[in-house]
């Protein structure tokens, strides 16, 4: 195999798949987002981009990023942490935090999204779901009876949609949170688990691959993988030294169509705007 040709990277998210994704300079246009949902075959692969950096911004690099959101104009994000979680908006241009939200201390904050103008903030492994009001960030509600590990969350027109670390995503009543369907998710067929923080662009969702520099976008009526997001270079680029610290914060300014991601305990934010890197798997 040529040198600097391609780099063989065993992805434990992606169960048994060994991909084969080169990390050379791309090749093809800048795509500021993914495309309406792929009806091809499961089986014809999917599209390769890498990440062309826009803009930094300072983030707090104590929080624990569980969920990131784009909402009328503001950042908003969700931190995890018994004792650090809450939900908050932050500013964008110098990373301070402009409301604050906590959550109770026990609790394990987890993903963050947006329906209606109500804010919805997942718990870990407590059975918790907070409401917020989007305008203030004042508690509206909270149920303490959710059957499900959460993850990440994020809202497609038919309802929330649930990640909690499997290959399985849920399609969630808005008001109830019972299932409406199930997304299967898969690449050539095969399972992708840990699916973490999730956002909803363009008709597919992305998806955080749990410890890993990837996010995939997925087509939510088969289920089926249409693009790899190789941010390897921008994760390393980024000095961290606890190992939790992992790429987890996705968030689409849909009317700017600007795409933001970040980290847990990471000191900046990025805007990014994703490249063709002229590689398909197969």
């Amino acid at each position: 195999m040529t040198k600097g040709l391609i780099m063989n990277c065993r992805i434990a998210t992606f169960a048994a798949l060994l991909l084969a994704v080169p990390l050379a300079p791309a090749t093809a246009q800048v795509a500021t987002s993914a495309t309406e949902p792929d009806t091809r075959s499961p089986h014809s692969g999917l599209t390769v981009y890498a990440a062309k950096v826009i803009a930094r911004y300072p983030h707090d690099e104590t929080a624990f990023t569980q969920g990131l959101v784009w909402h009328d104009g503001a950042l908003f994000e969700s931190t995890g942490r018994e004792g650090q979680s809450g939900v908050r908006e932050v500013d964008l241009e110098r990373g301070g935090i402009l409301r604050h939200r906590p959550i109770p201390p026990d609790q394990f904050g987890e993903g963050l999204a947006v329906w209606g103008d109500e804010m919805i903030s997942l718990t870990w492994r407590n059975g918790a779901v907070h409401r917020w009001d989007a305008d203030t960030l004042e508690p509206i509600s909270s149920t303490g009876d959710f059957p499900f590990e959460g993850w990440g969350l994020t809202s497609l027109g038919e309802g929330l949609v649930l990640s909690d670390g499997t290959d399985t995503l849920r399609v969630l009543h808005p008001q109830d949170y019972t299932v409406r369907r199930e997304i299967q998710v898969t690449f050539n067929g095969k399972p992708v688990r840990r699916l973490n923080e999730l956002e909803a662009i363009d008709g597919l969702i992305y998806a955080n691959i749990w410890h890993s520099p990837f996010i995939v976008a997925i087509d939510p009526a088969s289920g089926v993988v249409r693009m790899l997001i190789d941010l390897r270079e921008l994760v390393a680029s980024v000095p961290v030294a606890d190992g939790e610290a992992v790429l987890n914060g996705i968030a689409w300014d849909s009317e700017n169509r600007r795409l933001f991601v970040t980290g847990k305990l990471w000191p900046t934010l990025f805007e990014i705007e994703l490249v063709e890197t002229g590689t398909r798997l197969n």
